[in-house]
């Protein structure tokens, strides 16, 4: 009772006083200590009023006023007003636009009912031709100048930290008492004039056994950044060191924590720097504007709109964000390509979820190798069967849909037979263009990291995920063999290698797939990228949703008329069945029609619904 009450009367001395004055000081001082610990359930206003009398000494309004949208804040000259709209529209997830007042006015009504942004802020960072030139308390030594200058209110993290607590997440550095860590990343922001910059991110330490709960409770919350635009390893942003951030305090990570990552407005702050703006203001990092906008209530969302994560990768530690729909559906895909027509005892090889996880991979990755081709058929020219190029095919075009870089290896003795059906599946109008070809011998023991890395450097590797379809590996004795059991290794390069060798690659991932399994990472990749969350989450939710590109992913899909045409083709050369040796429209002794193109309706119909 003693603390509510002395805290009310100093919160109404607050009221009071508009300006520092001796009798607010000596209260202000003398019980700061019930300040500090009841911040958290201040009203906004009053809160801005205390802030207006200067006489806090914290750092950061992290924890302060929970539940309510706190903001960045970013000053410009009216003339670059207008282009700096336009970078925080093409930048939504770091820069979400709240409000943008008219020249010189220093209220913001939709925002708070009494605010003056020159004296509202904890504290400002002063910027002239772009560098940093000052801290201040005050903006109103410069009112002169704000009268043509236009403030912008940028939506602000601390905004969802009243949810995730809510979700039972620790905020660590509320915990630890001190500002949030922010970092620069490699990630280019969409530019628009002068405005130029890569995204900053905030960092919280989240219990892994949270991190689907954190991703729930801040992706509805748009004006507070969303959901994490990235959850592992720091590297993969480009931050070389967590303990040694940016802007802010470094955080620390509790035993079983894994670093998220939220997009941040002081990004808007690194754009500021860049332009070289004669004179610009902006909050001073974790000194945030505090509104009287409560945060919105997240409504029952449907599937399509619930996020789920999952872990991609071990080395480097990288987890993904996909809707419960969309994964639901690959899942769909992977019982789809499960069944065996054939009879042939293969249902034990498949792996529970794994599609998912592959193709989620897959679609991270930056750069593809797929190596197809199984020469079975030793007594005949060519040996190869014709299960799994049209798979390999399938998913290179969904690649090159997707502008990622994709190549083939496969045996040298077979690349002018591949080169040759690749050329054909371009004039067939299955590939955008040529896929480039490459064969691989093993010469010495770094043969497979040096084909894989640049320089054999392990840091640098020229591929981020392998697929193999329908591929010999090496047996126990050194040997390939096909289902006969008849060895066939003088007709096969020991491409196996690049996958064993990717396993110690820290940033390759590998996937081993059935023809029929071609067909549905290519499906699902479909799914994966007209997926609006992990649209967002691929593009680190800077620049455009890349939905605009639908119909070119929707056209690189396979068909059964394509698939058709291409097993056409590989009967010219005269490519055999599996299983019977045929040069009939069968594969791998099933017939075409009514089991591969029955297979191939029913993996699209999943795809695009």
């Amino acid at each position: 009772m003693l603390m509510g009450l002395v805290t009310r009367q100093v919160f109404s001395a607050a009221l009071r006083f508009h300006h520092p004055c001796q009798d607010l000081e000596v209260q202000l001082k003398a019980e700061e200590m019930f300040l500090t610990g009841g911040l958290k359930s201040l009203l906004p206003h009053v809160l801005r009023r205390i802030i207006r009398c200067n006489r806090l000494s914290i750092s950061n309004t992290s924890g302060m006023a929970e539940g309510y949208k706190q903001a960045n804040v970013v000053i410009l000259h009216k003339s670059l007003a207008d282009d700096f709209e336009k970078f925080c529209h093409a930048n939504n997830g770091p820069l979400p636009l709240l409000y943008r007042s008219k020249p010189g006015d220093w209220k913001c009504p939709p925002l708070s009912s009494d605010s003056d942004i020159r004296t509202d802020c904890l504290q400002y960072k002063i910027y002239e031709h772009g560098a940093c030139t000052g801290s201040l308390k005050s903006l109103k030594e410069y009112s002169e100048q704000l009268k043509d200058m236009v403030t912008f209110y940028l939506g602000c993290s601390f905004s969802f930290e009243k949810a995730v607590q809510n979700g039972g997440i620790p905020i660590r550095n509320v915990e630890q008492k001190c500002n949030i860590s922010m970092y620069k990343t490699a990630v280019p922001c969409y530019s628009v004039s002068t405005f130029r910059c890569n995204l900053v991110v905030t960092m919280r330490p989240i219990p892994e056994s949270k991190l689907e709960a954190a991703v729930l409770a801040t992706s509805e919350l748009k004006e507070a950044h969303g959901a994490p635009i990235h959850m592992g390893d720091p590297g993969l942003l480009g931050i070389p060191d967590l303990s040694k951030p940016d802007y802010g305090d470094p955080v620390h990570l509790h035993p079983g924590d894994i670093p998220v990552f939220w997009a941040c407005g002081v990004t808007g702050v690194e754009a500021v720097i860049n332009c070289r703006a004669p004179l610009a203001f902006t909050h001073s990092p974790g000194c945030m504007f505090i509104t009287d906008l409560k945060n919105d209530n997240v409504t029952v969302r449907s599937s399509r709109e619930v996020p789920q994560v999952h872990c991609i990768s071990q080395d480097p530690l990288h987890y993904s964000i996909v809707s419960a729909e969309a994964a639901q559906r690959i899942k769909t895909l992977e019982t789809l390509i499960g069944i065996d027509p054939g009879d042939r005892g293969i249902i034990h090889l498949r792996c529970q979820d794994e599609l998912l996880k592959a193709c989620l991979s897959i679609s991270h990755a930056r750069s593809v190798l797929i190596t197809t081709g199984f020469p079975t058929h030793f007594t005949y020219e060519p040996p190869e069967e014709n299960d799994g190029p049209p798979g390999a095919l399938a998913i290179a075009a969904m690649l090159q849909a997707l502008e990622k870089e994709v190549a083939i290896v496969t045996d040298q003795r077979a690349m002018n037979l591949n080169k040759k059906i690749i050329e054909e599946a371009v004039q067939l109008g299955i590939l955008k263009r040529p896929v480039p070809l490459l064969s691989y011998q093993r010469e010495n023991a770094n043969s497979a990291l040096m084909f894989l890395c640049e320089n054999g450097n392990p840091g640098r590797p020229r591929f981020d995920h392998l697929i193999a379809i329908e591929r010999a590996g090496m047996a126990a004795d050194g040997n390939y063999y096909n289902a006969r059991k008849v060895n066939i290794k003088h007709l096969v390069d020991p491409i196996d290698e690049l996958f064993l060798a990717a396993q110690t690659i820290p940033g390759i991932t590998t996937t081993g797939v059935s023809n029929w399994g071609g067909y549905a990472i290519a499906c699902a990749l479909y799914i994966l990228s007209t997926c609006e969350i992990h649209d967002r989450y691929l593009r680190k939710a800077v620049g455009f949703p890349q939905l605009s590109k639908k119909m070119v992913w929707l056209l690189a899909l396979p068909s059964v008329t394509k698939e058709e045409k291409l097993l056409k083709t590989l009967v010219q050369h005269r490519v055999r069945s599996g299983k019977t040796a045929s040069l009939e429209m069968e594969v791998d002794g099933l017939p075409f029609y009514n089991t591969h193109s029955l297979m191939i309706e029913k993996l699209l119909q999943e795809a695009q619904q």
